[in-house]
């Protein structure tokens, strides 16, 4: 008895975390930091692009299910640590005709709670190199008094988004056109 008691308990608090954190009403934030990367492979190896200029907000909803809102990079912010590879990333991405990447929040399914995050998927609108495609990130949230925390990760074929130029030196060199892109951003409330 006492073990099902136990099992009992462990799945109600459960879902009554989950329920909280599915009811908690969501103010209008500011980003206050944020980092955006994208992991890479190519003929030579595995590498990360990064960029901490980002800017977004929440808009103010009655519950984290109802959460909408944005975050944006500057695409000729993204580093590799290698000057020659970032040349060709800004020809390839055409930094200059399509000067940002940009998540639309249009709502969340909130998941199970554990601790003090909460599993959760951000629906919305991804956009790359001027072209937009739905968008389902898989990730988690932290909730506080005064900051929400989202840390997540979207698998991408760069080809989708018209993204070209992942072949150097008659094919010598190619980068593989899947990627996956990180974020972590957190918004002050």
């Amino acid at each position: 008895m006492g073990t099902r008691w136990t099992v009992g308990a462990v799945v109600g608090a459960t879902m009554i975390a989950a329920s909280a954190g599915a009811a908690q009403v969501i103010p209008d934030a500011p980003l206050t930091r944020g980092t955006l990367a994208f992991d890479a492979h190519a003929t030579l190896g595995a590498f990360t692009g990064t960029t901490t200029t980002m800017t977004g907000a929440v808009k103010g909803a009655p519950s984290l299910a109802a959460a909408h809102g944005y975050v944006e990079a500057p695409t000729k912010t993204l580093s590799t640590n290698n000057g020659h590879r970032d040349s060709d990333m800004a020809g390839s991405l055409e930094i200059e005709k399509y000067p940002a990447m940009r998540f639309d929040l249009d709502s969340v399914t909130v998941g199970e709670s554990s601790g003090d995050s909460t599993s959760v998927t951000l629906k919305g609108r991804f956009t790359l190199h001027g072209q937009t495609k739905a968008a389902a990130i898989p990730g988690w949230v932290w909730l506080t008094p005064t900051s929400a925390r989202f840390r997540g990760a979207l698998p991408i074929n760069v080809k989708d988004y018209g993204v070209g130029g992942l072949s150097k030196m008659l094919g010598v060199l190619k980068m593989n056109e899947m990627i996956t892109v990180r974020i972590d951003v957190t918004f002050g409330m």
